[in-house]
């Protein structure tokens, strides 16, 4: 996309690669154009899905004359029909997501990249995209729009994304999950510092309007190792309070409530049926994502 050169967050050399596969959704997808996604109505694409009895009004040009031969009944041929995609972007802004250790890209940076290529992708290949940004509550909500002014827009508001106050991602999923009425890919990016049992309510919501979720997961490599050394003043990103603690005295017990926390955390993705991925930032964004959109391709689909 012109334009899109001085985006930081948006590497040509890696959009360039990633172009040549698809995002495709896991299930059947309601859009308003035709496109590559297939949809839960019929129509008179080339994949052949079902036989159905024949009922006055149907066009006769679908009738399958070898079925009468068989049958000496009536049938019709039912095809998939193909459709676009809604994607919405859920990108969490609370204040934890501007946490950065040893020199690691803030993971709401990290954020940023997964969104934006996403987005990109979505568009370039005929489908819609719609963000959402979930502080304390939805700060900022753009709806799903196809065109590439639209992703102009898309880009320039996840640019000024900040990460700040409390976090909202609770019932801001179950905001999104009233708003966007027909199917979607549904894209959650933050840490997940929230308290699991909501948590699956509010993917369990999203899941029952039909949405295809997945949920990345933001971790920073020393939230994982806690590989403070020294007496350590500590800060709570999202209200401020602080804590002056000896890492050796806390670490045990911070290790078992991340472990507890993680195995919730997979327990509920499981129980919702979330295409779940728990990434650590010093991973490379271009390798998650790729793996993302491979795993999501059907079989014999080649980008």
């Amino acid at each position: 996309m012109a334009g899109s050169a001085h985006r930081e967050f948006l590497d040509p050399s890696v959009l360039g690669r990633l172009k040549a596969i698809p995002l495709c959704a896991r299930q059947p997808m309601l859009g308003n154009v035709s496109g590559r996604h297939r949809s839960p109505v019929r129509g008179s694409s080339l994949e052949f899905s079902e036989y159905r009895k024949y009922v006055p009004g149907d066009d006769k040009r679908r009738l399958d004359w070898r079925a009468y031969g068989r049958s000496d009944r009536y049938y019709v041929r039912e095809f998939e029909a193909d459709t676009n995609l809604r994607l919405c972007l859920v990108v969490d802004t609370s204040g934890s997501m501007g946490f950065a250790g040893n020199g690691e890209l803030p993971k709401l940076d990290y954020a940023r990249r997964l969104a934006a290529a996403l987005a990109y992708l979505a568009v370039g290949q005929g489908d819609a995209v719609a963000l959402y940004s979930a502080g304390a509550s939805l700060r900022r909500e753009i709806p799903a729009k196809r065109n590439p002014s639209h992703l102009r827009k898309v880009l320039d508001e996840i640019g000024g994304l900040r990460a700040e106050g409390e976090t909202g991602l609770v019932p801001c999923l179950h905001a999104v999950a009233e708003k966007v009425r027909q199917r979607a890919l549904v894209v959650v990016i933050s840490d997940l510092f929230v308290r699991p049992e909501p948590l699956g309510g509010a993917l369990q919501h999203l899941r029952f309007r039909k949405h295809d979720v997945t949920v990345f997961q933001l971790l920073d490599p020393m939230e994982i190792h806690f590989d403070c050394q020294r007496t350590t003043r500590f800060v709570d990103m999202e209200g401020n309070t602080t804590i002056i603690a000896d890492p050796d005295v806390v670490r045990r017990e911070y290790q078992r409530a991340l472990a507890a926390h993680l195995e919730a955390i997979d327990a509920l993705v499981r129980d919702s049926h979330v295409d779940y991925h728990r990434v650590v930032t010093d991973q490379a964004y271009d390798r998650v994502l790729s793996d993302f959109l491979l795993r999501r391709r059907p079989k014999g689909v080649r980008g």
